[in-house]
């Protein structure tokens, strides 16, 4: 399984957002976006977690 955490580019940031300092990190897993969040650590703790979950269901299978 492939989970990666990004930060979102200001290309894809309201005006708003930018204007406000608003940091967005985006959590994707097999190329699909599963979760936004505004801390880095908090996504990476939400990665970590999605892979974990993965090890156990590829352990209950085997």
């Amino acid at each position: 399984m492939t989970v990666k955490v990004t930060e979102r580019d200001d290309s894809h940031m309201s005006h708003e957002g930018i204007a406000a300092g608003i940091r967005i990190w985006d959590v994707h897993q097999q190329d699909l976006l599963v979760g936004m969040f505004h801390s880095e650590t908090e996504a990476h703790k939400y990665k970590t977690e999605l892979e974990t979950l993965e090890q156990q269901r590829e352990v209950r299978s085997a």
